[in-house]
């Protein structure tokens, strides 16, 4: 009687098990698998399948081009991630504090996180318009500059210009991550600091930045990856242009796939990339995390 009571529990628990385990195959699992496969393949997915080994990563490693979207994508991904955790860390401490209307505050600061990228991409590209943006109307205004500038068009600019958008777009989700890490912290923590003489740097120092650790080592895969990978924005604003100076990888592999119709390539290009943020992954986990997260 016993035996068949824990068998039933069993065949419960993977009964409400199965539904997210199937959806994570179909989803998740099943297309990388299916995108690896078609990376040792010359093909355009619908009559040409033609089998070509490691050629398409050996084409891809061989192409300067390729390593110089790399580099860009690493530059874009670090200052906007720098970005996220500098404006989401400062306020998501202030948002922490027992201050007058801060939940109003709370909800404003996360509105750039909550809208569609379709509509960030294109507010800020009306924005950086050179005819008739506001940026450079307010600019001319205060005598700053004296024509119009072309922010997106223009390659010193262009760059900048995706990296203060994404930063925008992204910082509410650390600051938010921030603010609930904090909120997990004990206050009896502080106290007993406090009663041992550490005053507010120290209790920083030693509890909150502590505290905060196994937050902001998630926060940093999570937004690392996320933005190391991203294409929306980029897309919507530049296109990978002027010339080479926003053509980051993602954007490399659309053109590949959706220009030239060279799925192979792209697929192992994708594959790279997977590779990419899994090793920097396994690299912040080694230089941040500890044995007990």
């Amino acid at each position: 009687m016993k035996n068949a009571i824990v068998k039933k529990e069993w065949w419960a628990a993977y009964g409400f098990i199965l539904p997210a385990a199937i959806t994570l195959l179909l989803l998740v699992t099943y297309p990388l698998l299916y995108g690896a496969y078609i990376s040792f393949f010359n093909t355009n997915l619908v009559n040409k399948w033609d089998f070509v080994a490691l050629n398409n990563y050996v084409s891809i490693f061989s192409n300067i081009q390729f390593v110089g979207n790399i580099v860009v994508t690493l530059k874009y991904t670090l200052f906007t991630v720098i970005g996220h955790f500098a404006i989401g860390l400062v306020l998501g401490l202030i948002l922490n504090m027992k201050l007058p209307g801060i939940t109003i505050f709370r909800t404003i600061l996360i509105l750039p996180w909550l809208l569609p990228e379709v509509v960030v991409g294109l507010l800020w590209k009306w924005l950086f318009n050179p005819m008739y943006g506001l940026f450079n109307d307010i600019l001319m205004r205060l005598h700053v500059i004296d024509s119009p500038v072309s922010w997106l068009g223009d390659a010193s600019y262009a760059f900048i210009a995706i990296v203060i958008v994404c930063v925008w777009k992204g910082y509410p989700m650390v600051m938010m991550m921030v603010l609930a890490g904090l909120q997990s912290i004990s206050q009896d923590t502080y106290e007993a600091a406090k009663i041992d003489g550490c005053n507010r740097v120290q209790s920083f120092r030693y509890v909150t930045l502590p505290g905060l650790l196994p937050v902001l080592v998630v926060t940093l895969i999570l937004d690392t990856v996320w933005w190391f990978k991203h294409f929306t924005m980029i897309w919507l604003l530049t296109e990978g242009g002027p010339g080479d100076a926003t053509n980051v990888v993602s954007i490399d592999i659309f053109k590949q796939a959706f220009q030239f119709f060279d799925f192979g390539k792209a697929a192992a290009m994708a594959v790279i990339v997977f590779f990419v943020c899994f090793l920097i992954g396994f690299l912040y986990r080694r230089l941040f995390g500890n044995d007990n997260d």
